[in-house]
């Protein structure tokens, strides 16, 4: 009966906690168990890095590799860039264990060392292609490093801070008209007919009104320096009616 130490790899947490990559390395390992071995097998240990292939220091594999030596197992791997991409490190890890590559049923080990010779000089080919294509972004004026410190908190405070205001521009609209029993669809057709516009500067919709009324459900509480006006858009009679005698109405027991 054949004996293999399964050993999987990925580079970072988050294809860890995905599981895609994992996934699709046991995907290859049971294709090659149910298709290119022709005796019993038995799966007598696996085991899982979540480290870089250029970190010769891992805990799972040196453990993988103990026990294939223990129970006279082979090493199965997916693909050969799992094990590494450094010819020196593929030499000196086959003299620990015989490896099997699923991806690679047929290869014996003169040419595992020609695919680790391949796969390390397409490494430096990542290297140098990422490095000239950093350099030229920075020339372009792009600036590098991706997260600053401060940065994302600042930038949520910003679009908070732009979400509140826009509730306040209409709060003088909206609450009144939600006191006086009219609907959601109501009031978002009456911003409408005023003429005033979403953020976006799109229409009004009940769901928005919804939103916007939460937000200052939230503000209530918040004391605010100075409250923008919102913008109305009158009738001139309308006008007229709440200035009373001052926009031309004569009063009472006048002459005229």
């Amino acid at each position: 009966m054949m004996r293999f130490v399964i050993y999987r790899r990925v580079s970072t947490q988050e294809q860890g906690r995905s599981g895609l990559g994992l996934e699709a390395q046991r995907r290859d390992i049971d294709i090659f168990l149910h298709a290119f071995t022709q005796v019993p097998w038995e799966i007598v240990g696996e085991f899982c890095d979540i480290l870089s292939g250029k970190d010769d220091n891992r805990p799972e594999l040196a453990r993988a590799l103990d026990l294939a030596r223990r129970k006279g197992a082979e090493l199965l791997i997916s693909k050969l860039d799992r094990l590494s991409r450094d010819v020196e490190f593929i030499a000196r890890t086959m003299k620990h264990a015989n490896i099997k590559v699923a991806t690679m049923p047929n290869a014996d080990p003169f040419q595992m060392h020609l695919f680790a010779a391949l796969a390390e000089k397409e490494r430096k080919f990542i290297g140098e292609r990422t490095k000239a294509a950093l350099a030229a972004a920075k020339v372009r004026g792009v600036k590098l490093g991706g997260y600053r410190e401060g940065s994302l908190d600042r930038r949520i405070a910003a679009l908070k801070q732009t979400a509140d205001d826009n509730a306040r521009r209409v709060m003088g609209i909206v609450q009144p008209l939600k006191q006086a029993g009219k609907s959601l669809r109501q009031i978002a057709v009456e911003l409408e007919k005023q003429g005033i516009r979403t953020p976006r500067g799109g229409a009004w919709t009940a769901k928005q009104v919804s939103l916007t009324l939460a937000r200052l459900t939230r503000l209530a509480s918040v004391p605010v320096d100075r409250v923008a006006e919102p913008t109305e858009v009158k009738s001139a009679e309308s006008v007229v009616d709440r200035a009373g005698p001052a926009a031309g109405r004569a009063p009472l027991g006048s002459r005229w």
